[in-house]
């Protein structure tokens, strides 16, 4: 006789299947939506929402972050107005998903569209289609500007980036599944070769303007002389007027004054024998 009674046996397999289905769970978390895969690889019911535990003995379940998904463009070479290509263009845009567009997204789009996170084990949908839209927002937007301005016109490319790839999704009929929240555009740099031209031309502008202060200063030199050349001679005319008003006036009798000249040096005794 078996020493396990059927209550006993009961109350292991009991456990046992709990265990099984408690390991076997996968849990949605905040701002991500799940889909069931059932075993014939379709996927079976609506959308997973966040909080709910789904077992996966039977089947699978794919989890979709649908929130500030960013996509990361880094060393871009966009051409600029003046036919010159950036040596680095970096930028990041954050788009979310519609929960309630999730199971249309993934069965009805190409795999190609998407991307897989292996180590946290989540699908990014439409990033790698975000990416390609991103990517060709940026080069048009930036082509409008010259390589020296794109750097000082951050703000506005930034918005035109937004429209651009918001009137794409428009236009593809996405615009209620996905939708832009930021566009960064985080690091610009010219080419090589436009930055000399820029430093060569700054030098060269220093240099011209510091001949234009050289010949502004030695213009006004010129006319501080010239000044001081007109002042003197109006004083010897007002002195020689002044002199003649005197000798005037004593060959008149109407002056008694002494008249002393400036250099005077002392009057001779002409009677010392």
């Amino acid at each position: 006789m078996s020493p396990f009674k059927p209550r006993s046996i009961t109350t292991t397999v009991a456990l046992l299947t709990l265990a099984a289905l408690t390991t076997a769970c996968t849990r949605i978390e905040t701002g991500e939506v799940g889909l069931r895969v059932g075993v014939d690889k379709q996927i079976s019911g609506a959308e997973l929402l966040p909080g709910s535990f789904n077992q996966t003995l039977f089947g699978d379940v794919l989890t979709f972050p649908v929130r500030d998904i960013a996509v990361v463009l880094e060393n871009k070479n966009p051409l600029t107005a003046d036919n010159s290509t950036l040596k680095d263009f970096d930028m990041t845009l954050v788009y979310s998903v519609n929960p309630s567009s999730v199971s249309d997204l993934w069965t009805t789009k190409s795999r190609s569209f998407h991307t897989y996170d292996s180590a946290a084990k989540d699908w990014y949908l439409m990033h790698g289609y975000m990416n390609t839209v991103a990517n060709n927002a940026a080069y048009k937007a930036v082509r409008e500007y010259k390589a020296l301005s794109v750097a000082d016109n951050r703000q506005k490319i930034e918005a035109e980036i937004k429209r651009i790839v918001t009137e794409t999704l428009t236009s593809e009929g996405l615009a209620s599944s996905l939708s832009v929240s930021l566009v960064q555009v985080r690091n610009v740099l010219p080419a090589d070769d436009i930055i000399a031209s820029a430093n060569a031309v700054v030098t060269a502008q220093n240099a011209l303007r510091a001949k234009e202060i050289e010949v502004e200063t030695a213009k006004k030199e010129a006319e501080r002389i010239a000044a001081l050349n007109a002042n003197s001679k109006a004083i010897e005319y007002m002195n020689a007027q002044a002199q003649l008003k005197i000798a005037e006036g004593i060959a008149a009798g109407k002056v008694n004054t002494i008249v002393v000249p400036y250099d005077f040096k002392g009057i001779v005794n002409a009677n010392t024998k």
